[in-house]
This record gives C-alpha cells, sequence and structure tokens, in this order.
C-alpha cells in the first residue's frame, strides 16, 4: 500500500464510522420510537409530539448520504490500483444508484410533516383523512428504504472482490461482505415480494447484514494507526 492509498485508507475508515453511527438513527431508532405498525392515528400522535425527534431522523438520513457519497470515492481512489472496474462499479452501485433514492425518499418524510401540520391550505381534507395520507407516506418511506438496500447489498460485491483482491485488507473480510449483501437483497426482496416471509427472511438476513461490520472496524482501526506502521508495499 502506497502513501496515497493509505491517505484514501483513512479518510475511508472515518467516514465509514461516520456511516455507521448516524445511520441507525434515522433508519431505525426513531421508527422504532414514533411509528406504530398499523395504526395511523398513535403513529400521527406521536410524530406531533416528538416532531423534533422525526426531524433528527431526517437530519440523520440525509447526512450519512452526504457522507456515502464521500465513502465510496474514497474506497474508489484506495481500490482503483487493485481493479479499476471493479472500483468502478462500487461507486456506480455505492452511491449513483442509492445515494438519488434515500435523498427522494426523504421527501416522503417532508409530506408526512406537512400533512400534520395544520397548515389553512389542509382545511379542505377531514382530519382522519390527513392523518391516513400521513400514514401512507410513512410507508412510503419505509419501501423506498427496502429499493434503496438492494444496492446497499448489491454494491457490498464489488466491494467484497476488492477486499479479497487488495492484498493489504484480511481477505476474510471480503467474503463478510460477500455474505452482507446477500442479506441487504434478501430482506429488500421478501419485503418487496414476498411479504408473508418478510419477517422470517428479515431475521436471518440481519444476522448475515453484521458482516458488513469487520471490514468497517478494521478500516477504522487503520485508519488512526501512525502512518510509519504502514508499509509501502503488500501487508
Amino acid at each position: 500500500m502506497n502513501n496515497a492509498q493509505y491517505k484514501s485508507l483513512r479518510t475511508a475508515g472515518i467516514l465509514y464510522f461516520l456511516v455507521a453511527i448516524s445511520a441507525p438513527i434515522g433508519i431505525l431508532y426513531v421508527p422504532s420510537k414514533l411509528i406504530v405498525k398499523g395504526d395511523a392515528a398513535a403513529t400521527a400522535d406521536l410524530i406531533r409530539s416528538s416532531e423534533s425527534l422525526f426531524r433528527l431522523g431526517i437530519a440523520s438520513e440525509l447526512f450519512h448520504q452526504a457522507i456515502a457519497v464521500f465513502l465510496v470515492l474514497a474506497l474508489y481512489r484506495l481500490f482503483k490500483p487493485v481493479d479499476e472496474n471493479q472500483s468502478k462499479l462500487l461507486v456506480m452501485l455505492g452511491a449513483l444508484v442509492s445515494v438519488p433514492i434515500m435523498f427522494l425518499n426523504v421527501l416522503n418524510e417532508v409530506a408526512v410533516l406537512i400533512l400534520l401540520s395544520g397548515a389553512d391550505f389542509l382545511s379542505v381534507f377531514h382530519k382522519d383523512q390527513l392523518v391516513s395520507l400521513a400514514y401512507l407516506f410513512v410507508r412510503l418511506h419505509e419501501q423506498g428504504i427496502n429499493i434503496a438496500s438492494i444496492f446497499w447489498g448489491l454494491w457490498l460485491f464489488p466491494f467484497g472482490i476488492l477486499v479479497i483482491k487488495s492484498g493489504f485488507i484480511p481477505r476474510i473480510l471480503g467474503y463478510l461482505l460477500y455474505a452482507a449483501g446477500v442479506g441487504y437483497v434478501a430482506a429488500a426482496f421478501a419485503s418487496l415480494i414476498l411479504p408473508a416471509s418478510a419477517e422470517t427472511v428479515g431475521g436471518i438476513a440481519l444476522i448475515l447484514e453484521m458482516g458488513e461490520l469487520p471490514v468497517m472496524i478494521w478500516l477504522l482501526y487503520r485508519a488512526i494507526r501512525p502512518p510509519q506502521l504502514v508499509g509501502s508495499g503488500k501487508e
């Protein structure tokens, strides 16, 4: 690994860490606190009473997706000498498709806030209609995440190939990325295509998705090591 690659590795490690700590806020924590499955009225009441938390979830999604763009670019610079074609595929699947989907998906959450705002121009709708429409956009947001997660899984395959071929990252981490990619894609397709099996598949997929964590940890660990401890050749 040369000095330029180490700089890219250090950047990737730090950015991956930022994504890892910010993404669960909007994708997991906020929905678990504010969304009541199958109950539009209860969900609307929780969002109204905790609007700042709901907005924090929005901010989280925008933040980690913006960071993801720079993360993928750092990984591209890191792996370009390893395999340029796979590095380009990593960029396309990791940023060019999934990030726009997630940014547009945030509009569903903005729609929820508008519908529950009590604005005068919404007075033509009955209160129950507004609550139902708000819950519709909540559900659309959930499905938008499922669609984006297909690409969160697909980008891990070229990532895994690059890790295995790199020679400076433990090969086992590449195979774990394959497993995580399978988990993301399987969970998304089950939710979208086979909803009856979504819960079962999702439980198994969650275990597989944990395969992404070791490479995050490894990159962060190498990012905080002094540069003189990184060799100039393959490790």
